[in-house]
């Protein structure tokens, strides 16, 4: 089967080993994740961290096939806790690939629920240190037809290419 390679990660997201490469230059800086337009509470958890391999059909029949990891945040409020380390989010990772096979390069999700709501699909942007915390924005996962999605990239690659004035000898757009 000649699979797309949709293991590409979106402008928005990262993977689990950029994630990792951040983390372990500000072990001690707490670590937020930001959800919703809010952080999580200090006593989330990590209680989840799976891998998978998925070969798919998309909408436009075209076969697919990606890796990706997804790490399941408890988002509650538990005791006197703060934010955990970046270090302790890096420790529980690395103790997770003596079980599980993880490949840094891997589409990354985050599963989130606070107990009550229904787990929400995230993607996560690139961490930033923000007045000593480590700041991690996860944005929703949306749904996408990706057919589409890979036509409009090619149409603004186009358009890009496209863009010199629109006289002279160099014109492409006359």
């Amino acid at each position: 089967m000649n699979a797309i390679d949709n293991s590409k990660m979106q402008d928005r997201d990262i993977s689990l080993g950029l994630l990792l490469d951040f983390l372990a230059g500000a072990k001690d800086s707490p670590l937020v994740f930001h959800y919703d337009g809010r952080p999580v509470k200090p006593g989330y958890h990590v209680t989840e961290v799976k891998a998978g391999e998925f070969a798919a059909l998309d909408c436009g029949a075209n076969p697919e096939a990606w890796r990706e990891i997804f790490i399941q945040l408890w988002d509650i409020d538990e005791d006197d806790r703060t934010h955990m380390p970046a270090g302790k989010f890096h420790a529980i990772i690395r103790k997770v690939t003596e079980h599980v096979k993880l490949d840094g390069s891997a589409r990354l999700t985050f599963e989130v629920s606070d107990g009550v709501r229904p787990i929400q699909l995230y993607c996560a942007a690139m961490p930033a240190l923000l007045g000593g915390l480590v700041h991690v924005e996860l944005a929703p996962r949306p749904a996408s037809c990706k057919p589409r999605d890979r036509w409009l990239k090619e149409e603004a690659r186009k358009t890009e290419a496209c863009c010199r004035p629109a006289h002279g000898k160099d014109a492409c757009c006359a």
